[in-house]
């Protein structure tokens, strides 16, 4: 969590909010798959007033008790008696805003398919649900087309505060329109920064200066050096014992995943894991894995992996047990998002010499190059939603404000603030207890202040609490003092220069981030048979790599449009030609 303060921070959200929203009604998706009249238009409002600051943070006159359930990131961490059911955002809750929040339940598990996930499942299923539901895409889907929840259009319109409104329309109007069904709000999206998804070259600049290799320019250029990475013993050990390339069996994902190595082809397969789709030259929407430029892209790959460049055990190997070839100094090349850094800490322990830099993406025939990137971007979960019979879902609304005036307002003091996000003294993240914690293109704008502040162009007191870390460890680079391996790390991500988010800044100064031609929450056929089709298509692409015909790509786009694509690809265009 960040605090900006000062009417400065305030103000510009104001502004954006203003102008991006006043139109926001206007670019509501309409979802054919959601039953007209069935969801609650009427629930209650809280008390009226005169002043709107009364109905962004007002507290009730009376106490409300208000449901939910909790699924909680395993980094989640609790001292001095706090639980998740009783801490100091719980505590702010009750006595800022009148809203007693219980939990009827809560599970570690906040993963893709995790325990948090299930257990929300078996919820829905049983229809036991509390007044406010976390909610993934298809979770979503599924209570909106049973008719179980609340229109919140009105409700958000009248008691989410200017700083609300701006966060959730910073990034345009993508995420409300993702939970917007038959121009009814019925979710309040989670959105998180989808461009730090994109991917970029990591290499290990040590090995590249000790065998006299340049930065690569051109995709061939990449090939060369993983071929001297694999024949030129650039750990200096005497022995062939090193591999050109990171890859792992989910063929996607934050670390090792292949989504860069394939935008170096012009080729946008799914985004970790998650569909990903494009325009066609026709203008309409197509599916990006099962295009001409991926079967291009996997015949390199299957020529890689039969010279050696590739760990032969990819096919077995989760990005985990991926990353100990690189931590052990065998692997000094990959394709990946702009965390590498600090998930490799130990590299840089075992080896102090170990030098990794991020390149950007190249590309294989002089054509620009982008990096594609998700249409949106929502933390786990993914949304958050009001059952229909809840007696105040305005209360979902207030404690989402709350946890925005905390961050970006100016009603709270520095002391005040530490107290409900990470606090100097322990260094808990209590923020994490708030039931909403979105906070979008955080990363990349700690990057430009930490930036401005080195270059001089503001004052150290332009660095928030959250971004303090950071701006420490690159300004011990700048002077010249000892750097221990998460300093290394951070100087890594966010440096002004040779760090990920350089890289990324550039990118999108540049137009070169390709975001997902489709943004809205997942059609009902995707809900069906996406797992399915995902299965089958990490199957063909692993056995292609590991040497079975590239006939069997086309084999796969067959079956893949035999089994569900198609009726997929249809829903999704004709949701965004609706917009």
């Amino acid at each position: 969590m960040k605090k900006r303060g000062g009417l400065l921070a305030a103000s510009s959200l104001l502004i954006l909010s203003l102008a991006v929203s006043a139109c926001s009604s206007d670019n509501e998706s309409v979802d054919n798959a959601s039953k007209e009249g069935n969801v609650n238009t009427e629930a209650a409002p809280a008390a009226e007033s005169a002043n709107p600051e009364d109905l962004y943070l007002g507290k009730y006159a009376e106490p409300v008790e208000v449901s939910t359930v909790r699924i909680l990131s395993p980094s989640v961490k609790f001292v001095n008696g706090e639980t998740i059911d009783n801490n100091v955002w719980y505590q702010e809750y009750a006595n800022k805003l009148g809203i007693k929040l219980k939990n009827k339940w809560s599970i570690v598990g906040d993963e893709p398919g995790g325990q948090g996930e299930q257990k929300m499942n078996v919820s829905i299923a049983s229809g036991d649900l509390p007044d406010i539901v976390p909610l993934n895409s298809s979770q979503l889907r599924q209570l909106a087309d049973a008719g179980k929840l609340a229109d919140l259009t009105k409700i958000y319109e009248k008691y989410a505060s200017p700083i609300t409104k701006g966060v959730l329309t910073s990034s345009g109007p993508e995420a409300l329109g993702s939970a917007t069904m038959d121009g009814k709000l019925l979710a309040i999206p989670a959105p998180t920064s989808k461009i730090d998804q994109a991917q970029m070259i990591w290499i290990r600049a040590d090995w590249m200066e000790k065998l006299g290799l340049q930065a690569p320019k051109t995709m061939d250029d990449v090939f060369k050096i993983m071929d001297a990475f694999v024949n030129q013993d650039p750990d200096g050990n005497g022995k062939k014992d090193t591999y050109g390339m990171a890859m792992d069996k989910d063929l996607y994902g934050f670390f090792d995943g292949l989504e860069g190595f394939f935008n170096s082809y012009h080729a946008y397969p799914r985004q970790q894991g998650k569909a990903n789709w494009v325009k066609s030259y026709d203008g309409s929407i197509v599916f990006g894995s099962i295009q001409p430029e991926v079967r291009t892209a996997l015949g390199k790959l299957q020529e890689l992996y039969k010279k050696g460049y590739i760990d032969p055990e990819f096919g077995v190997k989760d990005w985990n047990k991926e990353k100990e070839l690189v931590v052990g100094g065998k692997i000094g090349l990959w394709f990946g998002s702009m965390s590498a850094p600090l998930v490799l800490q130990d590299l840089k322990s075992n080896d102090p010499n170990a030098d990794l830099r991020p390149f950007p993406l190249v590309s294989i025939d002089g054509q620009p190059v982008k990096a594609q990137v998700p249409g949106i971007n929502l933390k786990t979960p993914q949304y958050l939603a009001v059952t229909k019979d809840a007696k105040h879902p305005e209360a979902l609304i207030k404690m989402i404000n709350l946890f925005h005036e905390v961050s970006y307002g100016t009603s709270y003091t520095q002391e005040e603030v530490n107290r409900l996000s990470t606090s100097p003294e322990d260094g808990i993240e209590r923020w994490m207890y708030s039931i909403y914690t979105a906070e979008p293109e955080k990363n990349l704008n700690t990057h430009r202040i930490v930036k401005e502040v080195i270059q001089g162009k503001k004052n150290e007191s332009a660095i928030t609490i959250e971004q303090m870390g950071a701006y420490r460890s690159v300004k011990k680079l700048v002077n010249g003092e000892k750097l221990e391996t998460i300093d290394w790390a951070l100087n890594r991500v966010f440096s002004p220069e040779n760090s990920s988010f350089s890289l990324i800044d550039n990118y999108e100064k540049n137009g070169q981030l390709l975001p997902s031609a489709f943004n809205q929450v997942m059609t009902e056929t995707m809900v069906k048979r996406d797992s399915t089709l995902l299965k089958l298509e990490l199957q063909t692409f692993t056995n292609i790599i590991l040497g079975e015909s590239l006939d069997s790509f086309d084999k796969f786009v067959e079956n893949w449009k035999k089994l569900g694509g198609d009726a997929m690809t249809k829903e999704v265009n004709t949701l965004m030609n609706s917009k």
